[in-house]
């Protein structure tokens, strides 16, 4: 059997709230930011001391771009599809 939650309610803390009674508060302050899209990395210890900067960490990835022959990714290649696309026959 499950117990209940018998946690008393904070008496500081209201049922419901008017929001449109607050003050400060902005409408979609961070949505142009959300909209841009943001990729985070996570980088171990030694190499953010290489790199102190995010202009650094880009430069040295660009850099690695430009030596690299495989400086973007091929196109996927979708020869599984084409195959049942031509075994299927639409017709019976």
């Amino acid at each position: 059997m499950k117990k209940g939650n018998k946690a008393v309610p904070d008496p500081d803390l209201r049922a419901e709230y008017d929001f449109a009674s607050m003050t400060g508060g902005v409408r979609g302050k961070y949505a142009e930011r959300y909209k841009a899209g943001v990729n985070l990395v996570l980088l171990e210890p030694e190499v953010a001391k290489a790199f102190p900067t995010a202009a650094a960490v880009n430069e040295a990835l660009r850099a690695a771009m430009r030596g690299s022959k495989m400086a973007t990714r091929p196109a996927a290649r979708s020869d599984k599809r084409e195959r049942r696309e031509q075994t299927i026959d639409p017709r019976g």
